[in-house]
């Protein structure tokens, strides 16, 4: 049974609307896993610190996508939850363009000053020139890195998570089936596995733009767009949080590889690098809750229904809570809702 941004949504409900926001921000981690296998496997020690040492610099841009993403998707399901469908479908394309526009400007940007922050980090040598040459190739695609970002959010947005997940597990089997081919049948090195990375974001980003941009069976549809700056600011003031939250990890493992360097070497960077690849999956699983909840609160909020707001607080603490106890090991402080509640 479809369920929709308007149902009254019980315990049982909630997850399975965002449960594939979860899976799919979970497998989003787990390929991103898939360079470091492939090129400390195949490549050598020294490309595998690049890729670690560079990552977090990638992942700041690619953040702006979850800013455009969860900003403007509670805006949208605000503004369809008022009625106002043709304004959602208006601000819906605008936050699309917009996000693109600053994907390329974005990656201009990076490709110019890309070598003189990797070599303020620290990097030198072999390490600066592997770090720069796979930054490029993946700046390449940051337009599509973002949209990819956006696009997981706004799927739940216009009625449809499951086909944003399916899309994801698209964009990660392309990651892991080019990963292999490049790296390991065509020997293509470090150049090999960026490739197949920079193939992946754009499965995942201009597949659900193509979607978008035909007839669907969505809420949304891309279309002409009206300029409103207003709309814009708070989108990305709304969004702003999640993207600081993203900044904020990257810098302090931008910092930490470059203590690493300075006085554990490269080794000390690679065994880092493997550890944040553990800890982006248990944090994806919490975006992805939210990612998947944002744009039924919006909803519900435009349309000023205050008491499913409420039921929705309650059920939200509940589900964080169970999904927070399997990695804390600690009990959760209140009982499980009764079965009628599911």
């Amino acid at each position: 049974m479809k369920i929709q941004l308007s149902d009254h949504f019980t315990y049982k409900k909630l997850l399975r609307f965002t449960l594939p926001s979860i899976i799919m921000l979970v497998f989003t981690s787990i390929y991103g896993v898939v360079d470091g296998f492939f090129v400390s496997n195949f490549v050598g020690k020294t490309p595998f610190t690049a890729v670690n040492f560079i990552m977090p610099f990638l992942i700041i841009l690619g953040a702006c996508g979850f800013m455009f993403g969860t900003g403007g998707g509670a805006l949208i399901a605000k503004t369809m939850g008022e009625g106002k469908l043709q304004e959602a479908q208006r601000l819906f394309s605008l936050i699309v363009y917009s996000s693109a526009a600053a994907g390329v400007a974005l990656a201009i940007l990076g490709l110019l000053f890309l070598w003189p922050i990797t070599a303020a980090l620290g990097a030198e040598g072999q390490l600066l020139e592997d770090s720069v040459t796979y930054g490029r190739i993946i700046l390449l695609a940051i337009p599509a890195y973002i949209l990819q970002y956006e696009f997981q959010c706004l799927f739940s947005v216009a009625g449809k998570p499951a086909l944003g997940l399916s899309v994801t597990v698209a964009a990660g089997l392309t990651n892991m089936l080019l990963d292999a081919l490049f790296v390991a049948v065509f020997h293509w090195g470090l150049e090999g596995a960026a490739a197949a990375t920079a193939a992946s974001q754009c499965v995942g980003g201009i597949v659900p733009l193509i979607y978008f941009a035909r007839p669907n069976s969505s809420l949304l549809r891309l279309g002409k767009a009206e300029f409103n700056g207003r709309a814009l600011i708070r989108a990305c003031a709304n969004g702003s949080s999640e993207l600081m939250s993203n900044i904020s990890m990257s810098v302090v493992s931008m910092l930490y590889n470059g203590q690493l360097l300075a006085y554990a070497g490269e080794d000390g960077v690679a065994a880092y690098g493997v550890l944040m690849y553990v800890s982006l999956v248990f944090q994806a699983i919490f975006i992805g809750y939210s990612v998947g909840a944002s744009p039924i609160i919006g909803y519900h909020y435009g349309a000023q229904n205050h008491k499913e707001m409420k039921g929705l607080l309650k059920k939200a603490s509940y589900w964080s809570a169970c999904l927070h106890w399997p990695c804390s090991g600690r009990p959760m402080l209140w009982p499980a809702p009764c079965p009628s509640c599911l």
